[in-house]
């Protein structure tokens, strides 16, 4: 490229927080800025306000504290304390001297921050404009139009919105982003009158007969679409001229001809005339004509002010204002010039509907050529001015004055040498194209004129393509447009190409082409949608050096002017348009839009991410809300509080329509990909518990996803709540069924994974046991979230119990106080007392699975359980496995049941290294369902055959296997599977009843740890022989959840609990 892009700078990274740091630290926006188009309805900001004025209160606890949190930190200590004590004083001096400088600080922090506030109201207000258009509150063809508007507004808040005064690099990068708006206010609208303004017909009232010259103007250039097409380009291009003056009015208070008193007087030249002073080269009478007929020149100051009259006159032509410009002549005192100028008495000749409308019937034009002929007129006044333009150029008069009137005749070589910037040159060759194309069509409506088209359509043929010189007039107006017919481009391609490379064309013109907006403006102007989206992608694309295809890379406006561009048209163009490029709209225009998104996240604002990620082909949409909640995973409540509201609001919920994404398919996604083993390297110095420990928290945290209280405005609110629930009851399960399996360890550090789930559900399950509505399909999921909260309550207190225990360790007995006693004993009271309340439920066991599955399916049916997991040393370091290992593993687990189970069970196992994580592995264990394990009601609620295999190698009881080497889960899951190995649904009982084999012992054993430790201290606890009784009765079913080995550590608990029990016994005795 030959213009100068931004690179991507460090505010780019997704994972860099700094920018959000510094919002924090400074708060919101100038507070005393005179622009604010657009309010942010962010998260943060809006909990309490949903962006209509409609109050409603956070329901979900844990924003709103959040919220108090934030508020109160932001506030500084002394700002607290100061608060506290201002009743006690009255506080009405302050020192002149601190607040003139907490005064200068404030302006140093607003100019630090003005440009990027202003970058993040484009960026909000643009949005909130493309969601109204989404929503069908205003048309595409508006939105265009107000994304023009919004561009000028911010531009001129850059521009003059500020009083404060910047450093001179501030002031010019403020200047050059104010410009980039206005380039940008240009190509959308471009884009509008391209695309957005529809096409009209002439109305049928105003229809003559005979017809006259500007009717059939008018109907030429409504049929013929190239005619049309020049049409609009030169409205656009006057309408920028006009708005820019517009604005100048605005700010300065000025407008054209306003500073020129007597600029049409010739005042001096009068004076010099009355002296009686003669000169061959001035004129010797002040008729308008005189310079022409004398060949002389007025004195060097009128032609000054006359020069600067043709100048400002010239300008509001550019703008499309002729009868500002007659007026302007004639408050100058030459009206002559005005009358020049305006053709037919002054109606406006310009071959669009509108003027058509705003002349109504012309029945003065109509009798003027009803007597000298359709055209002839015209013809006459177009040759006249052609004449002037070239008389006036070779006299050196004034080339304003020549442009002037060679405005009037599509004589592009008078006017291009003036035409210094862009889009004056623009304007200039394509009004001259557009009244060439008139005139020549005029020209047929003359039957006598025939051979004269003929030879004009020859001199056409026959000329250079890009020639700008003149075709040698013949005799008269007669032959006109012959005159101006070799200046004009062929088609539009050559006017762009008179743009680049043209014989009069200003070098500042040529490089004006080379800007970004331009070449999109040339491209629109084509209608080439393909090569438009196709560079505004290589302006953005990343390098192909960079591996990290989520970081957004250009300049950030040219990324927004891109992704809103590419929705525009996604929208406003017609099928049959599109059908041409359909492919490349789609595919490099969601590149597009979805580099914008990760623009929008990687600035923090998330809360905009959802209006484009929702127009994005399914699988984009999806990739990039996981990628987001993935990396925002450890943020704050109000950070995912806005990703999740994105994503609700945006979304459909659930897959009705396969083309879009879901928030369901999001979450889902999320939820298994948590699950998965993240590449990691293990320190051996470090337990693995401890590891585990801190990966289930990552685990655990994504259930916060799901347990956000969706807003009221969404569609069938109440079912999206209740589905939400459901499925964080589902993984909520999922997660507690692991994390039990490795929290076995008696140490007193908590699950904190399994603490922090149910931290998470707590407040939605309250609204649940507050509503009046009866869920069934909650019901279940909701009654094993029961048992676990109960079981992690036990296990909580018993390992508040070991803490204590341990704490009291470390200081001799004869130390310890009666309240550090009373308080371990209170402790192992209440782990008792909540251990047997877990075990000693009847009617409801805990975790009991009852019938899981029935099939009718005259087929085989097939278990399957699939585990990663950890091999652990009995020091709590980590075994690397390897091929030997696996293999001893895998005969391991194929010896923890017997050979006729394995035959008639068709058991399979298969134990390899994972391949996400060489220090797990993986195995799959596949087997028949039978009757009592997987079909039917299940007889034992221990997992059945796999489960017994599974319990094996959590316990480290595994035979001919390294003793006390324990399998450390990280993932489980059980399947039920088809004959060809399809999984079909889970099986749930496996997992469950694999749980109750490996908790229930452990709790049991606890329990017996603590009556031990109660015993030791004297006190005799009283559940002690009930707890003995409920592992020995057989209807209890717990002695088989026992292994041997756990039975031996029960037998050698209850035989020291005997001794110590006859110890403190003989105590008493004695």
């Amino acid at each position: 490229m030959d213009f100068e892009m931004d690179t991507s700078p460090s505010y780019f990274d997704p994972e860099n927080l700094t920018t959000r740091e510094q919002f924090r630290r400074y708060g919101k926006r100038h507070p005393n800025s005179s622009f604010s188009p657009y309010r942010e309805n962010s998260a943060s900001s809006g909990l309490l306000y949903d962006g209509q004025s409609n109050i409603h209160s956070p329901t979900n606890a844990a924003l709103l504290l959040e919220n108090i949190k934030q508020e109160f930190e932001s506030t500084p200590a002394k700002t607290r304390s100061f608060s506290k004590r201002r009743s006690s004083f009255d506080v009405t001096e302050v020192d002149d001297s601190a607040e003139a400088v907490r005064y200068s600080l404030k302006l140093c922090k607003h100019e630090e921050d003005s440009l990027a506030d202003d970058g993040d109201t484009t960026f909000a207000l643009f949005a909130s404009l493309l969601d109204s258009a989404l929503r069908g509150l205003i048309p595409f063809s508006d939105l265009i139009l107000r994304l023009e508007e919004s561009c000028r507004n911010v531009s001129e808040s850059i521009m003059y919105g500020s009083n404060i005064r910047h450093r001179i690099v501030e002031d010019k990068l403020m200047r050059q982003k104010a410009q980039l708006l206005l380039d940008e206010a240009a190509s959308w609208s471009l884009l509008w009158y391209l695309f957005g303004k529809g096409t009209e017909e002439i109305p049928k009232e105003l229809i003559l007969f005979p017809s006259t010259s500007h009717l059939e103007a008018c109907q030429f250039v409504a049929d013929d679409l190239t005619a049309q097409l020049c049409l609009r380009i030169v409205q656009w291009l006057e309408g920028l001229t006009s708005k820019a003056l517009d604005l100048e009015r605005k700010v300065r208070g000025s407008h054209v001809g306003a500073c020129l008193p007597s600029s049409g007087i010739w005042f001096h030249t009068q004076r010099y005339l009355k002296k009686g002073t003669s000169s061959t080269n001035t004129v010797h009478h002040l008729d308008f004509d005189a310079p022409t007929r004398e060949h002389a020149h007025l004195l060097p100051d009128d032609k000054k002010h006359d020069e600067s009259l043709l100048e400002d006159v010239w300008t509001l032509l550019r703008a499309g204002r002729l009868e500002e410009a007659c007026n302007l002549c004639r408050s100058k005192g030459q009206a002559w010039r005005a009358a020049t100028l305006c053709i037919f008495g002054g109606s406006d000749q310009s071959p669009s509907i509108e003027a058509l409308v705003r002349n109504g019937k012309n029945r003065t034009l109509q009798a003027i050529e009803l007597e000298s002929r359709i055209g002839h007129q015209w013809y006459l006044w177009k040759w006249a001015s052609y004449c002037a333009s070239e008389k006036i150029a070779e006299q050196d008069a004034g080339k304003y004055e020549a442009a002037v009137y060679a405005a009037q005749c599509s004589n592009l070589r008078r006017m291009l040498p003036i035409c210094t910037d862009w889009e004056s040159a623009c304007w200039a060759i394509a009004k001259s194209w557009l009244d060439f194309q008139v005139d020549l069509e005029l020209a047929h409506l003359q039957p006598e004129r025939l051979d004269q088209i003929k030879s004009i359509a020859d001199a056409i043929d026959g000329s250079p393509a890009h020639g700008d010189g003149a075709v040698q007039p013949s005799s008269g107006p007669g032959s006109w447009p012959l005159q101006v017919s070799n200046q004009q481009p062929r088609q539009l391609s050559d006017l762009i190409q008179k743009l680049h490379s043209g014989e009069l064309v200003h070098e500042s013109v040529t490089r004006g082409c080379k800007e970004p907006q331009r070449q999109i403006e040339m491209i629109l102007m084509l209608g080439d949608i393909p090569r438009l989206l196709d560079l505004i992608w290589s302006w953005i694309a990343p390098s192909e050096d960079d591996q990290n295809v989520f970081r957004p890379h250009g300049d950030p406006q040219m990324i927004r002017f891109g992704a809103h561009l590419v929705l525009v048209l996604r929208y406003l163009l017609d099928d049959e348009f599109k059908d041409t490029f359909r492919e490349k709209i789609m595919n490099i225009g969601d590149l597009i839009v979805h580099m914008y998104a990760m623009f929008l996240f990687s600035n923090q604002h998330e809360e905009l991410v959802g209006i484009y990620a929702s127009q994005l082909a399914r699988h984009r949409c999806i990739d990039l809300f996981v990628h987001m909640m993935e990396l925002r995973l450890d943020s704050s409540v109000h950070v995912k509080y806005k990703i999740f509201l994105s994503a609700i609001e945006y979304l459909q919920f659930s897959p009705l329509d396969n083309s879009k994404a879901s928030f369901e398919e999001i979450v889902e996604r999320v939820l298994s990909r948590s699950r998965e083993i993240k590449v990691s390297q293990y320190d051996k110095i470090s337990g693995v518990a401890e590891q585990h420990r801190l990966h289930s928290l990552q685990k655990a945290m994504v259930i916060q996803w799901l347990c956000f209280t969706p807003p009221s405005t969404i569609s069938k609110v109440e079912d999206v709540s209740r589905k939400l629930l459901l499925r964080a009851l589902v993984h909520s399960n999922i997660l507690f069924r692991e994390f039990s399996l490795v929290s076995m360890w008696r140490v007193p550090a908590v699950p904190i994974g399994a603490h922090t789930v149910l931290s998470f559900l707590a407040e939605p399950l309250k609204q649940l046991s507050e509503s009046s509505d009866t869920l069934e399909d909650v019901s279940q999921n909701l009654k094993e979230f029961h048992d676990w909260n109960e079981y992690y309550s036990c296990d909580a207190k018993y390992r508040n119990w070991l803490k204590i225990k341990l704490e009291n360790a470390e200081v001799s007995p004869i130390d310890l106080s009666m309240e550090e006693k009373q308080r371990a004993v209170s402790a192992a009271k209440e782990t008792l007392n909540s251990s047997l309340s877990l075990l000693l439920r009847k009617e409801n066991p805990w975790l009991a699975s009852g019938e899981d599955h029935v099939y009718g399916s005259v087929e085989p049916t097939f278990l399957e359980l699939h585990a990663t997991a950890m091999l652990c040393l009995p020091s709590g370091e980590c075994l690397f496995p390897d091929a030997t290992v696996c293999t001893t593993l895998m005969s391991a687990l194929y010896s923890s049941v017997s050979e006729e189970d394995v035959l008639n069970r068709q058991l399979m196992l298969n134990v390899s290294i994972s391949s996400k994580d060489n220090c797990c592995v993986e195995v799959v264990l596949r087997c028949l369902a039978v009757p009592g394990d997987g079909l039917g009601p299940q007889e034992h609620d221990d997992g059945g055959i796999l489960g017994t295999v599974m319990a094996a190698g959590f316990k480290g009881e595994l035979p001919r296997f390294q003793a006390g080497v324990t399998m450390d889960i990280s993932r489980l899951d059980a399947w039920y599977s088809s004959k060809d190995g399809s999984l079909e649904s889970p099986a749930t009982y496996i997992v469950q009843g694999l749980c109750r084999r490996c908790c229930l012992p452990e709790v049991i054993l606890r329990c017996m740890q603590v009556s031990l430790s109660l015993i030791e201290l004297g006190i005799a606890p009283e559940s002690h022989d009930q707890l003995i009784e409920l592992v020995a009765c057989p209807e209890a079913g717990f002695l088989h959840l026992f292994s041997h080995q756990q039975l031996q550590e029960f037998l050698l608990f209850e035989r020291e609990y005997s001794i110590s029990q006859m110890e403190v016994q003989e105590e008493i005795s004695s």
